[in-house]
């Protein structure tokens, strides 16, 4: 009987460092194409153009996940919820919904924006609004790709989930940029955004093909909406924010960058944070997987389960950062100067950046914790309102240090707000999201009742 425990941890652990190594494998194929692919069009483009183009890819990116109203993550949690209450009517019907409201917050939000940028067009008729309008084509695209990946996700299908996005969309968009710039046709920022959209919607719909031949649930649909938004709304709103909160803390700096000095600094800290967004890449493929594990066990009450998926994403995820770290104080400028010209404080920047990641690592998956297990709204107070005070404090660095004052700025928020979650998920979740969470397992009781709600 002592034995049986033990084979359970293992068993667990097993399942999602299995899937969590499948997951890397495109996530890794990912990372490196995505950053071809910021090569090539850094190489490709003129130095304004290109910054235009960070610019409105930052922006359509964090308007695409205010789009998906938070329903990327509400299916994560609800699809294993309902499954493992034998309530599958339930879960696809929370599926079709979450899509169609993906879509109608999408076109609403494609509106405003174009709306925005013909109204700055009739103000200032010499106004760069090309690359805004050709943004608001990104949204919808982006934000059905991000919702359809986790639906996907949430039914166990990784390589389908991840493969069309993460794999086709980046080897076509750079072959297409080659392409074109070997005949001599140099993108505008404009241009590469539509492009962008072009060949994302394209990977949508050989996902579309792949998921119909699996037989696997995607489809939207407002069949049952009223009585999801019902059930559901009110929780679906916490999620919203804090997966905007989450898409604000890697975007905003380069829109503010880009507001408050030049398109061209926007296109330096653009190369800066993707650069240091490697760091995470190891975190991220195993929160892919483990973040509806941890649903599933932490709502049937197996805590030490939970708690052995979380250590798992904690120590794989900051052995791998660590390293990348290292990578990057040897040779960052070398990474950088893939770009083109480096900035003298290029270097700087980036290490300030990294520094913030590795402590993102180091405290584990505790977004992740807090948002399966029904503290999303801790969640969006405790991390959104200090990144928050980070941005307000961008908003003053900005003018007087440039890119270091932003990364200065979102290095310290960053570090405080994930010291701040982590440390909320040990006390009141009883998960430690953190390294030191691998030496609690033993000494953890698996919970009988039902889950508080709060």
């Amino acid at each position: 009987m002592i034995l049986k425990p033990a084979r359970d941890l293992r068993s667990t652990l097993a399942e999602g460092l299995g899937k969590s190594l499948a997951s890397l494998l495109i996530k890794t194929a990912t990372a490196g194409l995505t950053y071809l692919t910021y090569v090539v069009l850094a190489r490709a483009m003129d130095a304004t153009e290109y910054g235009l183009f960070a610019f409105g890819l930052s922006l359509a990116t964090l308007l695409s996940i205010a789009a998906s109203m938070g329903q990327q993550t509400a299916i994560l949690r609800y699809w294993p919820e309902e499954t493992g209450a034998g309530q599958p009517d339930r879960a696809r019907a929370a599926l079709r919904a979450g899509g169609a409201i993906t879509i109608l917050a999408g076109s609403a939000i494609t509106l405003g924006l174009v709306f925005w940028a013909l109204t700055l067009r009739l103000i200032d008729g010499s106004a760069a609004t090309g690359h805004l309008l050709a943004a608001a084509a990104l949204i919808v695209p982006m934000a059905l790709a991000e919702y359809f990946s986790a639906a996907l996700r949430a039914q166990g299908s990784v390589w389908i989930a991840l493969a069309p996005r993460d794999l086709v969309w980046r080897i076509t968009l750079p072959v297409l940029v080659a392409a074109l710039y070997g005949v001599g046709l140099s993108l505008s920022g404009w241009q590469a955004l539509l492009l962008t959209a072009a060949t994302l919607g394209l990977a949508l719909m050989l996902q579309a093909i792949a998921t119909r031949h699996r037989r696997l649930l995607l489809k939207p649909g407002r069949e049952g909406l009223g009585d999801y938004v019902q059930r559901r709304g009110g929780a679906s709103r916490w999620f919203f924010l804090g997966t905007l909160i989450d898409s604000a803390a890697l975007n905003v700096d380069i829109i503010l960058v880009g507001l408050m000095i030049a398109p061209e600094e926007a296109g330096h800290y653009f190369n800066a944070f993707r650069t240091a967004g490697l760091l995470t890449l190891f975190t991220f493929a195993l929160t892919l997987v483990i973040a509806p594990m941890v649903a599933r066990h932490y709502h049937a009450g197996d805590m030490r389960k939970a708690q052995a998926v979380a250590a798992l994403c904690a120590w794989g995820g900051f052995v791998f950062s660590l390293v990348v770290f290292a990578g990057f104080v040897l040779f960052g400028d070398r990474l950088l100067s893939l770009f083109g010209p480096v900035p003298a404080n290029g270097h700087l920047v980036l290490i300030l950046l990294g520094v913030g990641l590795l402590f993102d690592a180091a405290t584990g998956p505790s977004r992740i914790v807090m948002m399966m297990t029904g503290h999303e709204r801790a969640y969006v107070r405790i991390f959104g309102g200090l990144m928050g005070l980070g941005m307000l404090a961008q908003l003053a660095l900005i003018p007087l240090f440039g890119i270091v004052g932003a990364a200065a700025a979102n290095m310290g928020a960053r570090i405080v707000a994930q010291t701040a979650i982590a440390l909320w998920s040990r006390r009141h979740i009883g998960l430690d999201t953190s390294l030191l969470g691998a030496f609690r397992m033993g000494r953890l009781a698996n919970r009988t009742g039902p889950v508080a709600s709060l």
